[in-house]
């Protein structure tokens, strides 16, 4: 994927001819007059790098850098010779090069491209520290069934360029898991990119996947890169794919067809390498025969399937790995809450059927650790209502249930309990809120 260049300078012949030859190179190339002009066009484009003329109107030359500096860019300053002085304070403060006028094309594009491979560095960096982080193999449980998925996520990680379909149920870490075969693949230092395709416009997905020209529609001010782009030799992770408008399908057929797409406005075709990883709860086979869903893109997505058991359907030893994985990760964020479990509560949490999966069991640890604080365990009067009964007291008879209808009651008391608000009783669900809208409808709610 081509690197972005901002150039800032009040010579118009200077900008046309530094902007030319650094197209001519593949970079995108975005030029402003003044430095006030230029803060604004960064904060929008967040570009590689940066090109900064010393002399400017308004504010100078070393006002910008520092601003910029502030933003963490990478700046490359053009002097005067009689600014050089001046030029090597600015390095003290943080720009990257500088280099006297007349400019030496082949060195600036030299210097340049030292800098972009640097700041892409950074930017992968920061996305491995500040992401969710990989976890090993052995925490997805002891089982031959998990020891087995465990294998085939072992595999897909090191065929990186395969398109990986997860499905399963609402809940049962299909994002963990994807960032699991990132965090294992060749492309692990690279960019892992997430984006739901639930509830979102044609317009707004396209422009988020993909980027758009300046002008493509009416909100559309500035060029914007897409998370394609953005993910170039990482991976990209697409949840809810089931949810995808029917008119980004073959845009997305495409993609993984050619590896090139166009913005939305554009006319040039932009090349990236980036591992697709999709996720869905839904049976996209049967979406297929409803004519919602691509058969071309289907069959393109499903090279290799692999599906999530929901914790229901895994063994004890399972979910209580399951259970340890979680709290270890929970205490990170929560170190006063008790560090262990009390022997009942771990056979109420074992005996319980999750129909929220992962999403649902991480929220009702959360909850007992945050109540149980200063605790030397986490107890009954820890977890929500429905753990509390003891199991076997009272009414012994059996109601069959289908999981569906268990999913209704659970998502019904969830938003009475919160007073019909959505958005909090997405939260505690563990799903986004329009996963919640979608799943209101289907079971004919009245929140």
């Amino acid at each position: 994927m081509a690197d972005s260049v901002l150039l800032i300078d009040d010579d118009v012949d200077v900008l046309r001819a530094i902007g030319n030859a650094f197209e001519r190179l593949g970079y995108e190339v975005t030029r402003e007059l003044s430095g006030e002009a230029g803060l604004a066009t960064f904060d929008r484009q967040r570009p590689e790098v940066v090109i900064l003329d010393l002399r400017l109107p308004g504010m100078d030359g070393m006002e910008v850098l520092e601003a910029l500096r502030k933003r963490g860019a990478a700046v490359i300053l053009l002097t005067g010779q009689s600014d050089v002085e001046t030029a090597v304070r600015a390095m003290q403060l943080g720009a990257e090069n500088f280099l006297t006028k007349p400019v030496d094309i082949t060195h600036l594009a030299a210097a340049a491209a030292r800098v972009a491979d640097k700041v892409r560095l950074r930017r992968v960096n920061e996305t491995l520290l500040h992401g969710p982080s990989g976890r090993g193999l052995e925490s997805l449980g002891s089982s031959g069934q998990m020891q087995d998925f465990a294998h085939q996520v072992s595999l897909l990680a090191q065929s990186d360029r395969t398109t990986v379909l997860l499905t399963g149920e609402s809940g049962t870490g299909k994002g963990w898991v994807a960032r699991m075969i990132h965090d294992l693949s060749p492309r692990a230092k690279e960019a892992f990119v997430e984006v739901n395709a639930a509830g979102l416009t044609s317009t707004f997905l396209d422009s988020e996947l993909f980027g758009h020209e300046k002008g493509a529609f009416t909100d559309a001010k500035d060029r914007k890169q897409g998370l394609f782009e953005i993910a170039d030799r990482g991976t990209i992770f697409l949840d809810e794919i089931g949810d995808l408008v029917p008119e980004l399908q073959p845009k997305l057929l495409k993609v993984l067809e050619t590896k090139t797409f166009r913005r939305l406005g554009g006319t040039r075709e932009l090349t990236v390498d980036v591992r697709l990883i999709a996720a869905t709860n839904r049976n996209l086979q049967a979406e297929v025969e409803r004519g919602r869903f691509r058969e071309d893109l289907y069959y393109r997505l499903s090279v290799m399937p692999l599906m999530l058991p929901a914790v229901r359907d895994r063994t004890r030893e399972d979910r209580m790995s399951l259970v340890n994985r979680i709290l270890s990760d929970l205490r990170k964020e929560l170190p006063d809450g008790p560090p262990a479990l009390s022997s009942e509560v771990v056979e109420r949490l074992l005996a319980y059927p999750w129909p929220g999966n992962v999403r649902e069991m991480r929220n009702v640890l959360e909850r007992a650790l945050i109540l149980g604080r200063g605790q030397l365990a986490v107890s009954v009067e820890h977890l929500p209502g429905e753990f509390r009964a003891r199991p076997g007291v009272g009414d012994r008879r059996h109601t069959p249930l289908s999981l569906d209808d268990l999913e209704r009651q659970h998502i019904d008391r969830t938003l009475k309990h919160h007073g019909g608000n959505r958005t909090r009783a997405a939260a505690e669900l563990g799903i986004s809120r329009a996963t919640l809208i979608n799943k209101i409808k289907r079971y004919n709610l009245t929140p």
